[in-house]
Parts: structure tokens; sequence; C-alpha cells
């Protein structure tokens, strides 16, 4: 059985939080050793009841899985240090608060994640440190290892050849599609009067007439403040949040409200609910000015305009996008939408149902038509679907799948690589493991390297 080395690069990029396990009685012990480094019987068993907890899927032989990824861990580690590959505290302690603002956003706040935790955010953050140090001390190291590793066209035609017919996977309709989005900017008169309403709102709580929550759920023009009642967790260090609504909330006192101010998203009032060091909580109401069809007017002549050089192929779609979108997102992605995945290519059940009837009309390089669109926070604009490509429900090829393809022929290099890198360093190294572990094939490596030894 191959073993899934490489599994190590999909180890190191999380940390999952060790909750408390107040009924559990079972002295720990050491059940793994490489060099220095040891692993406990409990770092498996909460590793185990963690992704239950979270809804994911033990895998069969999970126990010999999750100590294969913490042995692998531990061993790039050590030479990570031997190499003085570098991590700073700094890294480590930005990484520390990411994690932290994730854990508070997927469990709704601070009080609900202390309770299902058993900890303080104090005491997580202290339990992640050292982890989360490893982790990235081992994706450096790994990557020293296989980042340089690249595949040829013939590597990739090999190792397509050796997979059965009736082995290669089903693939459904897919697409890659591309948004050229123009927001026109709203007049004086409404940007005015989403402050004369922000205004009203901060004296109507100010005054004990209106509580921010519900000022929050019934007046935000954002779906997402709506639902949270405006609450929000915020670090001073983010880079996603607006820098003018991150200084205005840092301004404020604890129970204060701002005035109301413009950022790149719309007009807000913000109440700092609570401060501790750089991490806040802050309720908001967010007022978008609305565009009427004389704004929209000039988004449709923009976009007409670039749709007209693209067809006739006197701009491409990345220069339209630079030249014509005011979208900050496309910025980052070329204008192209993003799956779950981080790639281009989605599912038709991926799409919004809004994109659909415009993709019946289009055929693979087409443009639609300038459409008025609104987006996910509540904001009009004008925007061209460009389908670039569009493949039919069929068996993986080639032709149509060669980048997924060469993907994975470069996953299994870099696999194999690692592979050959464990069995010639763990001999200088003393390994341990339980022999509860012995017959786990995933762990043949660290077992044929003690064999070795006696």
């Amino acid at each position: 059985m191959k073993k899934k080395l490489l599994l190590l690069s999909s180890f190191v990029a999380i940390c999952i939080i060790s909750f408390a396990q107040p009924n559990k009685v079972t002295a720990d012990k050491i059940i793994g050793v490489i060099g220095n480094k040891l692993i406990l019987k409990s770092d498996v068993e909460d590793r185990l009841l963690d992704i239950k907890r979270q809804g994911g899927e033990v895998p069969e032989n999970g126990k010999c899985f999750i100590m294969q990824e913490l042995m692998g861990t531990k061993t790039l580690v050590l030479q990570a240090e031997k190499d003085s590959l570098p991590v700073t505290d700094e890294d480590v302690e930005s990484d520390v608060d990411n994690r932290i603002r994730q854990y508070l956003n997927q469990f709704g706040g601070k009080e609900e994640l202390e309770k299902i935790a058993g900890k303080t955010v104090y005491q997580l953050k202290e339990d992640m440190r050292d982890p989360i140090k490893d982790q990235k001390l081992a994706a450096a190291m790994r990557n020293k290892i296989v980042g340089d590793i690249r595949i040829t066209p013939f590597e990739v035609k090999k190792y397509f050849s050796k997979i059965p017919t009736d082995s290669l996977p089903l693939y459904e309709s897919e697409v890659e599609i591309g948004q050229l989005i123009n927001y026109p900017r709203a007049s004086r008169d409404a940007e005015d009067y989403c402050k004369e309403q922000l205004a009203g709102y901060k004296v109507s709580i100010e005054t004990g007439k209106l509580d921010f929550k519900r000022g929050a759920a019934l007046y935000s023009d954002e779906p997402g403040a709506k639902e949270r009642f405006g609450q929000m967790e915020i670090n001073r260090e983010q880079r996603d949040i607006d820098p003018t609504f991150m200084a205005k909330a840092f301004t404020l006192k604890e129970g204060q409200i701002s005035n109301p101010f413009k950022s790149k998203f719309g007009y807000h009032i913000i109440q700092l609910v609570s401060r501790n060091g750089n991490d806040a909580v802050v309720r908001h109401i967010i007022k978008i000015p609305q565009v009427t069809a004389f704004e929209l007017k000039d988004g449709f002549e923009k976009l007409d305009t670039a749709r007209a050089k693209l067809i006739a192929g006197t701009i491409d779609f990345g220069g339209a996008i630079a030249k014509y979108s005011n979208d900050e997102n496309s910025k980052f992605t070329a204008g192209m939408m993003q799956s779950p995945s981080g790639g281009t290519f989605l599912t038709i059940d991926q799409l919004d149902k809004d994109v659909l009837p415009i993709l019946n009309t289009l055929k693979p390089g087409g443009y639609s038509q300038p459409l008025e669109f609104t987006d996910a926070q509540g904001k009009r604009g004008v925007r061209i679907i460009y389908l670039k490509t569009k493949t039919e429900p069929h068996r993986e090829n080639l032709k149509d799948d060669y980048s997924k393809i060469s993907e994975k022929a470069l996953a299994e290099k870099k696999e194999d690589a690692l592979g050959k890198w464990f069995s010639t360093k763990l001999g200088a190294y003393y390994i341990m493991l339980d022999p509860e572990y012995s017959n786990c094939e995933s762990l043949k490596v660290w077992t044929d390297a003690m064999g070795n030894k006696k």
C-alpha cells in the first residue's frame, strides 16, 4: 500500500482545538517517540474526538492515520530545527490570532467558544502556540524537500497511462466563468440620506428608544449584518477589514457609538461592545447608498464599450477587468469565479441561480450582454458574464482534464520524493512506537527504520 506521506501537507495547514474532556479518567502515556519529540496517547484520542465533534468522517484505521500524521510532522520539525529554518514568534502569534478569530466566527462568539472548549480564549492560545509552531516548521521543511519539484508533459502522460480505464473518475459538467463587474457610484443625495438615517438611529439608541441589535436586524442593508445583529469579532491586525472601519472601532470607548462614517462597503455607525488589547467586539449598522436607473446607465455604457472590444478582439478579458471593473475581488481573481477549493472549475450546482439562465444563452468563449444584478451585500451593479470553457459529463481524459491530471501526477511525484526523504533520514533518529501500532501499514517507514536499528 502506498504511504500517503503527502497528506502531511493538509495536516500542517490546520490546527484543531483540543476540547476539554471532563469525563476522561484514563491515564496518559507515551505511544511514540522520534528523536526528542514525544507523542501521547491523548494526542491521538483528542484528534479523533475533534474530527467527530466537527462532523468529519474518521477514516478506516483512523488511529494509524493520525499517528502517521503526528510522526511525520515531528520528523519534519526535527530536521527543520536542525537546518535552522526561520519561523518567528511573530509568525506564530499571527497564526494563533487568526485561528482564534476563525473559531469565534464558527462558534458564534467568545462565550460560546469558551463554553464548548471548556477553556478560556487565553488558555486556548497557550495550547495552540507549540502545535502551530510545529506545523509551520514542518510546512517549511516539507517545502524545502518538494517545493522545487516540477512535472513534464511526458510524466503526466505516463502517470495517466498507468490508470485502468474503469478506475478513471467520472466528472459532472463543469464551467469556467468570469464576471466583468462595474458598480456605479450612488448620487450625493443618496449618500446624504444614508448618513441622515444612521444619525437618527444613533440618537434613538442613545436615548433608549431603540436597541442596537434590533436596529441592526431591522435597518442594516447587508444580509450578514442582519443575521448577526450587527455583531463582529475583530482584531487590529486583520487585513480583511476595511481600514477606516478598523480605525474607527479602536477609537471608541466601551458602549460608545460612532458618528456615521464611510467605508468601501457603505456608511456605518459602530458601537464598541468590549475590547481586550488588539481584540474587540463591535456592533454596526450599515446603509448602502442605493443607485438609481440614472447611475446604472453609466455602468451599462461602460460595459457596452468593454463588450464590443472583447468581441472585436482588441482587448482580452484580463485587460477588460483591469480597465473597466471596479470590483475589489476581481483584482485577485482576474474576474474568474472561484470554486470552494480555490480553482476556477465549477459544477452547475455551485453556481448562483441568477447565472444559470445567462449560461444557457452562451457558448464557450462568449460574452453576455451587460446585465443589472445585486450582489450578496445588497449592492446593485452591472456585469457581463464570460463563459470561458464548458465540459459535458465525461470520464477523465487528457484533453479535457489535463490540469487536474497534472496536479495529481505532481502530487504523486512529490509524495515519492517525500517518502524517499523519510527513508534516508529516519536512521539518524531514535524511534519508538507503541506495539498497538505495529501492524499499521501507513507507519511502515517508521517500523522499518526501527527494525534496521536492532
